[in-house]
C-alpha cells in the first residue's frame, strides 16, 4: 500500500513564517526518507488544503493528514475535516485518514520547561519566587483550546519553583498580556518571564514582540525575558513520528486514532449552531 503523507501548517501573513514551515518540513524530510511527505496550509500561503490534499492523492492508496497545530480548535475540529470529506469525494479510491494534532503533551511541557530555564539565565538567574510566567497562547473561541493552554500553565507550575505561572492570549479571549503583566506586578513579581506557546514565527510573534517593548516603557523597574517558540524542538518532531505511527496502526494506541473531531458530537452541535444561528438569534 502506497501511503503519503501531507503536513498541515496553520499559515501566515507573515512569509517568514511560512517559510519556516517549510524549512521543517524539510528537515523531517530528512529525518523520514522513509516516507513521502507533502506540505500544504489552511491560509495566507500558496498550497492551501485542497490543493494539498490532491497533491498527496496523487498516486497514493492512503493520505496521512497531519496537522501542525498545538490545539484541536476550529481549524482542527472543523475545518480540516471539511476539506477531508470533500477530497475523499475526489478522490473515492484513496483512503484518507486523520492524525491528531500535537496537544497538552508531556514533549511541549519538556520544550516549555526548557525555555524557562533559558529564560531565567538570560534574566541572571532571579529568584523564581519573585519571577512571575506567563504563558502566552494564541487565543481561540473553543474553550477546550484555551484549556489545554491552561493546562500546560498548572503542569509548568507542577513542576517548577515559580509562585506564579498565569496565561494569557494575544487575541480573541481573555487575559490579555497586559493584564497578566499588571497582576504580576501588583503581586509583587519584580521579573516576569513570558513563554509563547507557539510553533512558528508570524504576525503575532511580531504583536508580542511590540507589546513588551511598551510593557518594559510602563514597567521600567520590572526585568522582561521572552522566551522562544517552538516550532524546531527535537520533540515536536518526535509528536509527528507519533501521529503518524498511531495513524498507520504502527502504535500500541493505533485503535485510538480517530481524530476527536472526526464525526463527534462536538462537530454535530457545531455545524447546528451554524444552521440554526438566525434562530437562536431572533429567540434570544
Amino acid at each position: 500500500m502506497k501511503t503519503n503523507i501531507l503536513l498541515v501548517g496553520h499559515g501566515s501573513r507573515n512569509k517568514d513564517g511560512n517559510r519556516e514551515i517549510e524549512k521543517f518540513a524539510t528537515a523531517w524530510r530528512a529525518m523520514n526518507p522513509q516516507w513521502h511527505i507533502e506540505t500544504c496550509f489552511i491560509e495566507f500561503a500558496e498550497v492551501l488544503i485542497g490543493q494539498g490534499l490532491d497533491n498527496a492523492a496523487k498516486g497514493a492508496d492512503r493520505v496521512i493528514v497531519v496537522p501542525l497545530i498545538l490545539n484541536a480548535a476550529g481549524h482542527v475540529k472543523m475545518e480540516i475535516p471539511h476539506f477531508i470529506a470533500d477530497g475523499r469525494k475526489r478522490h473515492p479510491n484513496v483512503e484518507f485518514i486523520y492524525a491528531r494534532h500535537l496537544g497538552a503533551t508531556e514533549p511541549v511541557l519538556k520544550i516549555l520547561k526548557r525555555n524557562l530555564r533559558k529564560v531565567m539565565a538570560n534574566m541572571d538567574m532571579p529568584d523564581p519566587k519573585s519571577t512571575g510566567v506567563i504563558l502566552l497562547g494564541r487565543g481561540s473561541s473553543d474553550r477546550v483550546a484555551n484549556g489545554e493552554v491552561a493546562k500546560m500553565a498548572r503542569w509548568l507550575f507542577e513542576e517548577s519553583d515559580h509562585e506564579w505561572v498565569d496565561i494569557a492570549f494575544t487575541g480573541i479571549t481573555y487575559p490579555r498580556l497586559e493584564t497578566a503583566v499588571q497582576r504580576q506586578v501588583q503581586l509583587g513579581m519584580t521579573q516576569v518571564a513570558i513563554l509563547p506557546y507557539y510553533l512558528f514565527t508570524g504576525t503575532l510573534m511580531e504583536r508580542i514582540k511590540r507589546q513588551l517593548e511598551r510593557l518594559q516603557t510602563q514597567y521600567p523597574r520590572i526585568a522582561f525575558s521572552q522566551g522562544h517558540y517552538f516550532g524546531f524542538e527535537d520533540e515536536i518532531y518526535a509528536l509527528l513520528n507519533e501521529r503518524v505511527n498511531e495513524a498507520s496502526g504502527d502504535a500500541e494506541n493505533a485503535g485510538c486514532t480517530m481524530m476527536e473531531c472526526d464525526g463527534c458530537v462536538y462537530r454535530q452541535a457545531a455545524e447546528a449552531e451554524h444552521h440554526h444561528h438566525h434562530h437562536e438569534e431572533v429567540a434570544v
